[in-house]
C-alpha cells in the first residue's frame, strides 16, 4: 500500500512542482526550457529529490540547478499550497540526463548500422563473368 501512495505522490508532486517552477519562479539563471522529468519521494515523506532535464551548455545546467537549488524552499511553499500534506518534504534538484544519453546512445546504433551496411557484401559481386 505505501509503494502506491509514494508512486501516486511522486506523480502529483512532479506535476504541481512542475507547474511552480514554470508559473511561479523568477529567477534570470532558469532558462526558459527547463523540464521537471520525475520526483522521488522517500518513505518518510520528508525528502525528494527532483530530477530536472534542461536543454543547454554543462554551465547552464548548473546555473538552472543553482536557481532551483536557492528557491527550493519558495517552491516548496508555493506547492504546499496546491497539495495538503502533513508534511511537505525538503526538495533537492538534481540533472537528469536520460536525454542526452538516448540521444547519444541513439547516435551510436545508428553508426553501427551505417558501418555494417557499408561492409555487406554485394551480390552482384559473387557472381562469375
Amino acid at each position: 500500500m505505501a509503494i502506491k501512495r509514494a508512486v501516486r505522490l511522486n506523480s502529483l508532486l512532479k506535476e504541481v512542482i512542475s507547474e511552480v517552477v514554470m508559473r511561479d519562479v523568477r529567477d534570470p539563471r532558469l532558462p526558459q526550457f527547463v523540464t521537471i522529468t520525475g520526483v522521488e519521494i522517500t518513505n518518510d515523506l520528508h525528502y525528494a529529490k527532483v530530477s530536472v532535464s534542461v536543454i543547454g551548455t554543462p554551465e547552464q545546467k548548473i546555473k538552472t540547478i543553482e536557481a532551483l537549488q536557492s528557491a527550493a524552499g519558495f517552491i516548496a511553499v508555493q506547492s504546499s499550497k496546491k497539495v495538503v500534506m502533513r508534511y511537505f518534504p525538503e526538495l533537492t534538484f538534481k540533472i537528469d540526463d536520460s536525454v542526452e544519453q538516448h540521444i547519444r546512445i541513439e547516435s551510436l546504433l545508428s553508426n553501427i548500422h551505417k558501418e555494417q551496411k557499408s561492409r555487406a557484401p554485394n551480390p552482384d559481386d559473387d557472381q562469375p563473368s
